[in-house]
């Protein structure tokens, strides 16, 4: 008989940026133990419950009794299983590990031969004699933060539990957990609750009856949509927006069991402050939610997500306002303290901030980031004293007091300061957007000189990180050098620079022996790596590996040499050529020494004639097309060498035994793989 089981483990409040991962994992391995073992259907759809202080999970469809289970082992081959009437060594242990005698093994197949086989039947499990070994494994397999121990038990677990609930259908499982007896009761919401104690008839009402006797939405996904909806509600109700925000609505889910929103105000006159600061204090300390206008710009209101619902919430909103004007009241007076200084005169300040003890302090790094960062707009035809300027004040912020107490501020904070400051504009844009790309999908520095300064702390970073021997590896990369490299190649998709200049220019600017004296060429390895993995997402692996097998310098050509590879392998002539391509590759690497000039005057054969004026005549146009980047032109020209390349394969013997012969057609050979493959390394097209 199946019915539903019910599972719920009462805590003290669990934290809550790690609830939601916390309730997934332990109803997952509930599940998932379950249904290997029989007792449930691997089809059914299970309900996890995770709230501040429950973890749950509800299966329905759970039998009483695991499945007889139809046991078959094979054994030894029966041609081999007797030797002179006695079974062989093979057969009697094969036996033995069965609990059987040999006489008693019947006989079968197994695809190739006969065999002997051992078949019985394993009498199903009571779900009563399983499940409390089942709950220790989902406890242990929790992606847990820190573990604790509480009073005298030797039990651990992230916080202290109070109750164990194991119901099927409307029977308690004998079950233990941590020191704990399963029964039936569970708990309410502190306060609201209509009793201490909420007794469960059934293992189906648990989501009902926490929600009408305990005020208790136990779902997490439910009750953050409950909570997204009235956040909504709120919003729209004075035709506000929610200031984007991350994570802070699973935050909140986390923290409440029965939310109810309230709006509240602030001053106006906190408005003063850059509004990035108040939403962050809002966000992060106070766990509130901006509101913006349809400009974008922070209205002077909030809306707070409570965990109680009371008639008069008066003084629940005065008490949210009265300790949010508090950390206003700090955030404005970091500001103001901030302005009595100007930026430049704080980096010298960055003398004493540590970047990496290899590579010296953030002030060291900064008179690189200006050299690099002038070098970089001069080669973008900007202003090179503009982009000097915005790389030299772009980590002074890092010494304000507003970005010590929100890191997540700077560059936003060194933006506003440079402005009150008379900053060129672009050099404060520019302070804020060379931190960008900031993640995947975030915007492009906007501008040349903010795309310089960019460049150059990113490159710097990674030439730096990289060249003192700290490389990515597996799953670690502390230093975040994958997604500064990314940022780097997403920049220069669009910029005509040489990546490769740009790396040994980065790697100049070091002290001699600072860095290894080959990180320009094996970060350049590492960032082609990079490339080839952000490519994959829109175009075939064989033609990026195709396109990247020449190590292209300009990165801003990549996307039209692929564009070009994929119209080429439409030609009707695409296939022989790449096959004909990879012949000659191969051909070419058995080659030992240098392969003298070519020498027309050496042809024996008027294939190979043929096929070099064919090539003659389709060079100058090949030529022409890449001078214009129109590498799609290019590779179509090489349609004309189909047919005289195929003669040349089926008429001439390559390797004759005349060295001078031999060599001249390898000559011939060598100078039409130069010819073929300067937009992509066709031979890698070939199946």
């Amino acid at each position: 008989m199946s019915q539903t089981l019910l599972i719920e483990l009462f805590t003290e409040e669990l934290p809550p940026k790690a609830l939601p991962r916390l309730g997934a994992s332990f109803a997952q391995t509930l599940f998932d133990e379950l249904a290997r073992l029989g007792f449930v259907s691997k089809d059914v759809e299970f309900h996890p419950f995770a709230s501040p202080r429950r973890l749950a999970v509800s299966i329905p469809g759970v039998l009483a009794v695991q499945p007889d289970q139809a046991i078959e082992k094979k054994g030894p081959a029966v041609a081999a299983g007797f030797k002179d009437g006695q079974p062989t060594p093979a057969l009697a242990g094969f036996a033995r590990s069965c609990g059987v005698t040999p006489d008693q093994l019947e006989k079968g197949h197994d695809g190739k031969q006969d065999v002997f086989v051992f078949r019985t039947t394993k009498t199903g499990e009571p779900l009563t004699s399983v499940l409390s070994g089942l709950v220790e494994l989902a406890l242990k397999k929790l992606p847990a933060p820190k573990m604790m121990r509480w009073g005298s038990r030797d039990g651990q677990f992230i916080r202290p539990i109070h109750g164990l609930i194991a119901l099927h259908g409307t029977d308690v499982i004998p079950t233990k957990a941590l020191h704990l007896d399963a029964g039936r009761i569970t708990r309410g919401h502190r306060f609201l609750a209509k009793a201490d104690e909420i007794s469960l008839a059934n293992a189906d009402t648990y989501a009902r009856t926490l929600f009408e006797e305990g005020k208790v939405v136990a779902s997490f996904a439910a009750r953050r949509h409950l909570i997204e909806d009235r956040l909504t509600q709120a919003a729209h109700a004075i035709d506000a927006t929610i200031a984007p925000s991350d994570g802070l609505l699973d935050e909140v889910t986390a923290l409440v069991e029965w939310p109810v929103v309230y709006t509240g105000e602030f001053s106006a006159d906190f408005l003063k402050v850059p509004q990035e600061c108040l939403i962050l204090s809002m966000q992060q300390h106070q766990k509130y939610f901006p509101l913006l206008d349809a400009n974008g710009k922070l209205l002077p209101r909030f809306l707070v997500v409570s965990n109680l619902e009371t008639a008069d919430p008066s003084h629940i909103i005065h008490g949210n306002e009265r300790v949010l004007r508090a950390r206003l009241s700090d955030a404005r007076f970091f500001f103001e303290q901030d302005q009595k200084i100007k930026l430049e005169g704080r980096v010298g300040k960055l003398r004493q901030v540590v970047y990496h003890n290899k590579i010296g302090t953030q002030y060291e790094r900064v008179e690189r980031l200006a050299r690099l960062a002038g070098e970089f707009a001069a080669a973008l035809g900007a202003d090179r004293k503009l982009a000097e300027r915005a790389a030299y004040l772009a980590k002074a912020d890092l010494v304000s007091d507003m970005v010590g107490e929100f890191p997540e501020l700077q560059g936003i904070m060194g933006m506003h300061y440079a402005r009150i400051d008379g900053e060129d504009e672009q050099v404060a844009r520019a302070i804020e957007g060379h931190y960008h790309p900031r993640f995947a999908g975030d915007t492009l520095p906007e501008g040349p000189i903010a795309l310089s300064v960019a460049l150059a702390d990113k490159l710097e970073s990674i030439v730096g990180i990289y060249g003192i021997g700290l490389i990515p590896t597996g799953d670690k990369d502390p230093f975040g050098l994958r997604r500064a490299a990314l940022g780097v190649l997403r920049m220069l998709l669009d910029q005509p620079l040489n990546l490769k200049s740009l790396l040994v220019a980065t790697a100049a600017t070091f002290p001699a022996g600072v860095v290894s004296h080959d990180v320009a060429d094996s970060v350049f390895d590492f960032m082609q790596e990079r490339l080839r993995n952000y490519l994959a997402a829109d175009y075939p692996t064989a033609d990026i590996d195709a396109v990247l097998a020449l190590k292209p310098v300009r990165l801003d050509d990549v996307q039209k040499r692929l564009d070009a590879v994929a119209q080429f392998k439409a030609l009707p002539e695409s296939t022989a050529l790449a096959a004909a391509n990879k012949r000659i590759r191969n051909i070419l690497k058995k080659v030992e020494g240098d392969i003298p000039a070519l020498n027309p005057a050496l042809f024996a054969e008027s294939a190979e004639t043929t096929l070099h004026n064919a090539a003659v005549a389709v060079t100058g146009p090949v030529n022409t097309a890449l001078a214009a980047q129109d590498f799609t032109g290019a590779l179509k020209q090489l349609a004309a060498l189909k047919a005289p390349v195929d003669a040349f394969f089926d008429g001439v013997m390559v390797m004759a035994d005349d060295l001078a012969v031999r060599n001249n057609r390898l000559a011939l050979l060598a100078g039409l793989a130069e010819l073929m493959n300067r937009v992509a390394e066709l031979s890698l097209l070939a199946e």
